[in-house]
């Protein structure tokens, strides 16, 4: 039982008799592993461009108040993060289809968002009633908007999977099944 790549799936490596070291690199090297590895440095960049936005635009040049900030940021970040994830991570390529990936992918970002600048706000509010310095206040609001965001950060993942990826990671048992019956339609599926 394999899934396309000739790798098995992720739950038979664990399961597998093999040295510990073994099952580590064969997790490492699964599509599915290199896949969140990508994802992950997505998040990354897109992490690093939201908060520098954010912490230049409230806290450097206080541009604005700490939520307009973090929209800026949010939405700044959003354009590298669409792009690199549907091209590296996912590997789609040509335009992109509105309904299926666009507006969902939109609407996912504009939740964490709302949800960010909620945390934004709440970590604003928190550093005025307690008489913070400006410095505190943009240290608490960028950390706001960054733990707002790793809380999101798996079921994101999941749903962008679901999103972009064509074909899915693994094999499901009834494809497997297919496979050793000599099926050729289960690789066109």
């Amino acid at each position: 039982m394999s899934n396309q790549g000739g790798h098995p799936p992720l739950s038979h490596i664990w399961a597998s008799d093999e040295p510990l070291v073994a099952r580590v690199r064969q997790i490492a090297a699964h599509p599915s592993s290199v896949k969140l590895i990508k994802y992950a440095g997505v998040s990354v960049i897109s992490t690093i461009v939201s908060q520098v936005v954010l912490f230049m635009t409230f806290g450097v040049f206080r541009v604005m108040s700490e939520v307009p900030a973090n929209i800026l940021a949010n939405v700044v970040a959003t354009v590298p993060s669409y792009t690199l994830n549907r091209r590296w991570v996912w590997g789609k390529g040509g335009r992109s289809h509105f309904w299926r990936e666009v507006a969902p992918f939109w609407v996912l970002s504009f939740v964490g968002l709302a949800f960010s600048s909620v945390a934004v706000w709440a970590a604003g509010a928190f550093a005025r009633h307690h008489g913070l310095g400006h410095g505190t206040t943009t240290l608490l609001v960028n950390a706001a908007n960054l733990v707002s965001f790793a809380i999101l950060w798996i079921v994101k993942f999941l749903i962008y999977n679901k999103l972009f990826h064509i074909d899915p990671i693994e094999f499901e048992e009834h494809h497997a099944e297919k496979v050793a019956a000599g099926s050729d339609d289960a690789h066109s599926s």
